[in-house]
């Protein structure tokens, strides 16, 4: 069994009523420690992008010191982000436009972290080389080896007008890719700063809520976007049937 914690969007740097982004580093180390207090172990801590807001060198060296956790970290960028200070100031790498794609090997199944920023954009895209390497890095591993497929951008409509004119388009295409690899279990993203779950290619898509923030549908008013709900995780459990079981955790408003 595979047990997985999940967020997404702490947008370090965020400026909210002129609190000089303390607010948003307060809420991310407030779920930083929450998981490390866990008294069992996780598998590992998904975070699907906007770590930044600005995309600031700065701002990403305050994801390296918050995102320090006992459990290992996988993250992948959001619209918000900018490929070369993340590179350069995460991952140790020289700095440079292309997609960042990570392949991790977890004890009970390869996590693939995909990079559907588009620079200069706000709406999301998985370019041909970002598809290809999916394509090839499921079809190398085992058959056997269940795979999880991450990325910022949802590739389906959420029914949040504040959302849906920037998720991922193109979305046929990966929808092609993953339909030939019958080990990929299930997918996960975040951008849409609200807990939901759909399907995408007859697979579960798991959105993570936001930790900075939270998308409102139209039903229950206001402007959109709520900054006074309480910052969230999620729980995904992989059992041995690649069954998955999301749980929805909120955590105390300290703002």
């Amino acid at each position: 069994m595979l047990t997985i914690a999940h967020l997404s969007d702490i947008h370090l740097g965020q400026v909210h009523r002129r609190d000089d982004g303390k607010r948003a580093r307060r809420r991310a180390e407030q779920v930083m420690a929450y998981l490390d207090a866990l008294p069992g172990p996780l598998d590992a801590v998904l975070v699907t992008g906007d770590l930044a807001d600005h995309g600031l060198p700065e701002e990403y060296r305050q994801v390296a010191e918050v995102l320090v956790s006992r459990h290992p970290v996988l993250i992948c960028p959001g619209n918000h982000d900018r490929r070369s200070p993340y590179r350069e100031v995460l991952l140790g790498e020289a700095p440079g436009e292309g997609p960042v794609n990570r392949l991790h090997r977890l004890p009970g199944a390869d996590v693939l972290m995909l990079d559907s920023s588009v620079p200069g954009r706000d709406d999301g895209l998985l370019d041909d080389a970002t598809l290809d390497w999916l394509d090839a890095e499921l079809g190398s591993g085992s058959a056997e080896l269940p795979a999880l497929v991450a990325f910022h951008h949802p590739p389906v409509e959420l029914h949040l007008p504040y959302v849906d004119p920037i998720r991922q388009f193109g979305e046929a295409r990966l929808a092609r890719v993953l339909r030939r690899h019958p080990r990929v279990a299930a997918l996960f993203c975040g951008h849409s700063h609200t807990p939901a779950a759909t399907t995408f290619a007859g697979l579960p898509l798991l959105i993570a809520p936001g930790v900075v923030s939270t998308v409102t549908l139209p039903c229950e008013g206001g402007r959109g976007i709520a900054f006074d709900h309480p910052p969230m995780l999620a729980f995904h459990v992989l059992d041995g049937d690649r069954r998955l079981t999301t749980h929805y955790r909120s955590l105390p408003v300290l703002d």
